[in-house]
């Protein structure tokens, strides 16, 4: 039986003889007789054929492997095809040709850029960050920033308007044959806007020239810190000036429920009532890790304590059954409790790359700055609810 590499084997001889006929048959004009062109016409057409049959082996071969396996394991894909075409290369900015070009670029000062950053430039003259480095920023934003697994990511292109709803219509009793009441729905509008954030490094000229220096990782790897450090910070304690507006902001942050001197078992308890049933679903606790150290001391009345260590590595601790995060921004005399999904964070465009060789050049140093344009709000104030401790002594329960 023949078989599919004998059939490649003869298409590869018949390819290489109809070449050398094709070169050792043409005329002193460069063409063929009517006699050659057609002889060259049935090599082409025996060549076509040995392709076409060897296509058909390699899909009977394709369906008997799979027809021989245990009959338990069902069909899950269909034969293979000589003729299908895998076009899963990537394109534009994600492709491997754009972000090679973009670290020659970066290791050469920007003296070598390859026409194909061009498809990346942005309005500031700088180049847009490659699709996987965006990505990668994203996942160090993601794992530094609690805000950001816990908010809600928006991508916007504009203004974004989020609708709420400010009253709802309510249902009343009438009297057979009574007068209908008819109430108002009134809707409000929030708008998540743009706020410039920025990072800048400088780099050596050494390191720079020097290959075995990881400049990518590098760069990501700070940028990324950097980055997440202020977003959470600002996501936390902004003033909606120049920045978002954080979650402890006096107004238009989360709702204050109480405050107390000190903390104690019963004020955690009189937080976690205080949310509304339907928020405390999927409700959280955010607070400082000075917090914690005085939280951790708290027992019930049997002596138990009321801190749930997370039994798996990498797992939120748990205070009363919900999961408890901290963070280094979180006033240390505050404690938020809630649903943190409806923290909107929104993402204008993507992030950028920009070069300042000139303003360090006597130092013999190079910057490079990453800049993004980012808003986030608590859309609904009543889904998280803030304890305030009063007291200026270190914590105690």
């Amino acid at each position: 039986m023949t078989t599919v590499n004998e059939l490649r084997e003869k298409r590869a001889s018949a390819w290489n003889a109809a070449k050398a006929f094709l070169e050792s048959r043409r005329t002193d004009k460069g063409t063929l007789t009517a006699e050659d062109d057609a002889a060259y016409t049935r090599m082409e057409q025996d060549i076509t054929d040995l392709s076409k049959e060897i296509a058909r082996l390699e899909r009977r071969d394709a369906l008997d492997a799979e027809l021989s396996r245990p009959v338990s394991q069902p069909l899950t894909s269909k034969p293979a095809s000589a003729s299908a075409h895998d076009s899963g290369a990537k394109r534009g900015r994600a492709s491997d040709e754009y972000r090679e070009g973009m670290l020659r670029a970066l290791r050469s000062n920007f003296k070598q850029v390859s026409n194909v950053l061009q498809e990346g430039v942005d309005a500031d003259g700088g180049y847009l960050v490659p699709e996987e480095y965006d990505s990668r920023l994203i996942d160090v934003l993601t794992e530094e920033n609690i805000m950001r697994s816990l908010g809600n990511v928006i991508t916007t292109s504009g203004e974004h308007k989020i609708n709420i709803a400010a009253t709802k219509p309510a249902a009343a009793w009438i009297e057979e044959g009574g007068a209908l009441s008819f109430g108002d729905a009134t809707f409000s509008q929030i708008l998540l806007d743009a706020h410039k954030l920025h990072v800048a490094i400088k780099v050596t000229e050494e390191l720079l020239y020097d290959a075995a220096f990881n400049l990518e990782g590098y760069i990501i790897d700070q940028f990324g810190k950097a980055l997440a450090n202020a977003e959470e910070d600002a996501f936390l304690n902004g003033t909606g000036r120049g920045q978002p507006l954080g979650l402890f902001a006096e107004t238009g942050g989360g709702t204050p429920a109480l405050s107390a001197a000190s903390i104690s078992a019963d004020h955690i308890m009189q937080l976690i009532y205080a949310l509304k049933r339907p928020y405390r679903k999927s409700a959280r606790f955010i607070m400082h890790d000075k917090v914690i150290a005085a939280i951790r001391q708290l027992k019930d009345n049997n002596g138990v304590y009321l801190w749930q260590p997370a039994l798996t590595s990498g797992e939120p601790d748990k205070l009363l059954g919900y999961d408890v995060y901290t963070s280094p921004f979180c006033p240390e005399g505050k404690i938020a409790f809630g649903d943190f999904s409806y923290y909107n964070i929104g993402d204008r465009g993507t992030r950028s790359f920009s070069e300042l060789r000139e303003l360090f050049a006597g130092n013999g140093m190079i910057g490079y700055v990453a800049k993004e344009r980012v808003d986030g709000k608590l859309i609904l104030p009543e889904a998280v609810q803030i304890l305030t401790i009063t007291g200026g002594k270190p914590l105690k329960p």
